[in-house]
């Protein structure tokens, strides 16, 4: 059949042209102004687009159209909300006043494998894509040349649906493009810009779709076009779909795929943020472009890479960290080695914590920390599992020097907002929060606002959750068949006055969505009470093949239905975006139960903390460093349990206490005025800490002081004089792996006694064989500090540089004095690290070496 394929755009007339204009920018998706621009054209069609507003555009009527382009107040609104788009994509910027790119064309380039910006464009399956989205949007806010990469994906996450037994059922709606937010980038000869890589001898084509995130440019790679087969065309399918192999095949075209994408467009990722480890291939196609270009050995070639990269983790156990079997390996890198002028088994080396285990599989996370001079956790309890679990590849290393650093996550606060309680902020913080967003103290302003104001417009959100969960419900109970009887019963689901406790999130077992259904007489007591009932709502999905997860939600349904509290146990199905928002602006609890440590940050707390939504939390994640009292509960202190059972009995007590004797009575404990006025005093203190610290734009400038500025500096450093620095980089690590085996600390000698008194001086000499390395090469250090008294290691070490003395035979004699400082037992050893004016930071692996 030949059918020919011809695009149809809506006709808007002349002075609503500015509406696609918005329409085209996501922008809109933390502007409510602007969305209510398309909600006001035709509510229905704004509804029945799925709050898209390019669609909504296409399904109004032209009569209508023409109707509205002679509405005065309309035009009035549309053109506001024009200038104000234009003067924020022009107005200065932190970054502007701050730093300044030496290129337009050198950029930061973020790698992800979703981004969760708006309910219009479901690429994104749950908090990493959500996570990169507020990135995207945060780097617009503050002007970084910064671009994001990703999939285009034909089908996004599955739609969830529950039958009349609460068993989660998945389907998979084809995502309409051409009413998306996305624009198809075409070469200077008006087609299709394309890019190829290769999977195991066939050539995969993916062409490139741009979304607009206000300032900043998101391009994302898509195969499904005619030119591949429908196997290749199927890699940009479905979000984490397929198998293995399909999965190898995405982490190929993102990595690779993405580098060569920017280079078509004619940009220069001149330094490369791997979000998880999923585009760690990158570093590969860095390195083999300048071996190509300048003709380098691999080890120079990575040496110029390296300094500028940057990797994300987001996983805290081991088993959530992709591996491929070698076999897989065999088939889509064997020939690899020889582009890099490797053997294969240094290639796969570089997959592997042991580079000369054999048996061990080829890891994504350890190639992205190999090739990178940056990696970071996402929480401070995250940057301390990280460091554990990933010790072995800086062996003889201690724990807190693991080059792994820490950026706690964070939300932006304009998305995540709800509107009503945005238009208060607003209004007593002024113009400089939306204006001049990294003016983090504005938060203090709180305090401006009175209790009345701020408890009002949180109890009209609450209203407004209430409703939506009803009808939520209802579209449920008719879609599985439910007596008349049961949907009418809908009406009276939940309370818009009680005590709402919120619990949406991915449902995996380790973050326990049935912890408080533990004890059904107890929590039962607490929902059924008439004076000061609590009510609960839960959502989220399962993964599709995660049986235990689906059976979670299935006990929660089956929970409610036994104990006839169906009208204040409620599961809302398919948790979105556009769920996420009214849960997280409405409830008054939000209920987080993982495991300690397996939640690696979480971001769903902060957003209904910058709401005035009260966390009620293990101390993991993100929780673990935010918590004080003063804005919320902690279940526990913090323990970690061998057994998991009494973990549960323990901690669902604990929560079941803190509901009890702590947040249910603070919640109904009014004045004669009707406020609870503890109640607002916590949500305005919550508020005001998390507004500031948990804000993404302070995560952004974290990122940018600790990574991306020094990156590019590190880029234009190490590609100045044709890279000079990076080979005489490699040059000397070359020498240095050659000759470390033979450097020795024959011996160390100090004046201390048995007993020293404070302000001493010890005075440390160590007596080195280097072998053939010289003196300047190497970095000496005296590392001292108290022992432990079970390992009889030193904790809080101290390092102080030993300057070189003289030389004796074939021998080399460092020395330094410190002064005793502390008391109790202190002890010191030497050790020698890497040292050479071109390096980011002298942990290498396996290049320690300790008296």
């Amino acid at each position: 059949m030949n059918i020919s394929t011809y695009t149809v755009k809506p006709k808007l007339p002349l002075v609503l042209k500015p509406l696609e204009e918005i329409a085209r920018n996501l922008w809109l998706s933390w502007n409510y102004d602007a969305v209510q621009l398309f909600i006001r054209l035709d509510y229905d069609c704004w509804l029945g687009s799925q709050q898209s507003p390019i669609r909504t555009l296409g399904m109004v009527s032209q009569e209508r159209l023409a109707q509205t382009a002679k509405d005065d107040s309309y035009l009035a609104a549309l053109n506001v909300i024009y200038e104000r788009f234009q003067r924020y994509k022009k107005g200065e910027t932190w970054y502007k006043s701050n730093h300044r790119a030496r290129s337009s064309q050198d950029v930061i380039a973020y790698f992800s494998m979703e981004y969760g910006m708006d309910a219009s464009l479901p690429i994104y399956s749950g908090g990493l894509g959500i996570l990169s989205g507020d990135h995207m949007k945060t780097s617009s806010d503050i002007g970084l040349p910064l671009v994001g990469i990703g999939f285009l994906y034909r089908q996004g996450y599955f739609k969830q649906m529950l039958n009349a037994d609460g068993f989660q059922q998945e389907s998979y709606p084809e995502n309409d493009w051409y009413n998306m937010p996305v624009e198809r980038r075409n070469g200077k000869d008006g087609q299709p810009l394309k890019i190829t890589v290769d999977l195991a001898g066939r050539q995969a084509i993916a062409q490139i779709w741009e979304v607009k995130v206000g300032r900043s440019s998101l391009f994302l790679l898509d195969t499904n076009i005619e030119e591949n087969t429908q196997d290749i065309r199927n890699i940009t399918a479905a979000l984490y779909g397929g198998d293995k192999e399909t999965r190898m095949q995405q982490e190929i075209l993102l990595g690779i795929g993405g580098i060569r994408a920017l280079r078509a467009l004619g940009i220069n990722p001149a330094a490369t943020h791997m979000n998880e480890g999923h585009a760690a291939f990158l570093g590969l196609e860095r390195t083999r472009e300048i071996m190509t270009e300048k003709n380098f050995t691999f080890d120079e070639a990575r040496e110029a890479v390296w300094p500028s990269n940057i990797f994300t983790t987001h996983t805290p156990v081991p088993a959530g960290n992709e591996r491929f079997d070698i076999p897989m390996m065999d088939k889509y890198f064997r020939s690899w080695p020889q582009v890099l002028g490797i053997s294969w088994k240094d290639f796969l080396g570089l997959g592997r914590v042991d580079a000369n285990d054999e048996r061990e599989t080829f890891c994504m996370t350890v190639l992205a920390l190999k090739m990178a001079a940056y990696a970071n956790g996402v929480a401070k309890l995250h940057g301390v599992v990280s460091r554990e679990m990933w010790q072995g590849l800086w062996p003889g290393l201690p724990l807190d020097e693991i080059p792994i650093g820490h950026v706690t996550n964070g939300v932006h606060p304009r998305t995540w907002i709800s509107s009503g309680m945005l238009n208060l902020l607003d209004r007593y913080f002024g113009p400089h929060f939306e204006d001049k967003p990294t003016e983090l103290k504005i938060w203090e302003r709180m305090d401006r606002i009175s209790d009345e104001e701020l408890w009002r417009t949180h109890e009209r959100r609450r209203d407004r959750l209430v409703a939506f969960v009803r009808e939520r419900v209802r579209e449920q109970y008719k879609r599985t068949g439910a007596m008349e009887r049961r949907i009418r019963q809908a009406e009276d689901v939940l309370s818009p006055y009680a005590l709402t406790i919120c619990f949406a999130r991915r449902f995996a077992t380790y973050k326990r969505g049935n912890l408080l259904l533990r004890d059904p007489e107890r929590l039962l007591r607490l929902v059924r009470d008439n004076d000061r009932p609590i009510q609960l709502i839960f959502a989220g999905k399962a993964h599709p093949h995660d049986m235990p997860g689906k059976d979670l939600i299935r006990d929660i349904i089956h929970f409610a239905e036994k104990y006839d509290v169906s009208n204040r146990i409620v599961f809302v199905e398919n948790y979105d975006m556009n769920v996420a928002k009214y849960l997280t602006s409405g409830g008054d609890v939000w209920l987080n139960t993982p495991r300690r440590p397996m939640e690696a940050s979480g971001t769903s707390g902060m957003k209904a903390a910058m709401n005035g939504v009260l966390n009620c939390s293990i101390l993991d994640g993100w929780w673990d460093e935010a918590y004080n009292p003063e804005v919320g509960w902690a279940i526990g202190h913090g323990e970690q349990y061998i057994d998991e059972k009494l973990q549960d009995d323990i901690e669902s007590k604990s929560l079941y206490d803190l509901l009890e004797r702590e947040i249910i009575p603070m919640f109904y404990d009014r004045g004669r005025d009707g406020l609870p006025r503890e109640w607002i005093k916590m949500m305005k203190d919550c508020m005001k800490e998390i507004g500031q610290s948990m804000s993404s734009h302070r995560m952004l400038m974290d990122y940018s002081n600790q990574f991306y500025f020094p990156a590019l500096k590190n880029y234009r450093r190490f590609s100045k004089d044709d890279y000079a620095e990076a080979k005489s980089l490699a040059a000397y690590f070359s020498k240095l792996h050659q000759a470390w085996g033979s450097l020795k600390i024959v011996k160390v000698e100090s004046n201390a006694k048995p007993v020293m008194q404070r302000g001493d001086t010890l005075n440390v000499i160590a007596y080195l064989d280097l072998g053939s390395i010289s003196t300047n090469e190497l970095q000496v250090e005296l590392y001292h500090g108290a022992l432990s008294s079970q390992t009889s290691n030193i904790t809080d070490a101290r390092k102080a540089e030993m300057k070189w003395l003289k030389s004796e035979g074939n021998l080399n004699l460092y020395q330094v004095r410190v002064e005793c400082v502390d008391t109790g037992m202190q002890g010191h050893t030497v050790r020698i690290l890497p040292k050479h004016e071109a390096l980011i930071h002298p942990y290498r692996c396996g290049l320690i070496k300790w008296a």
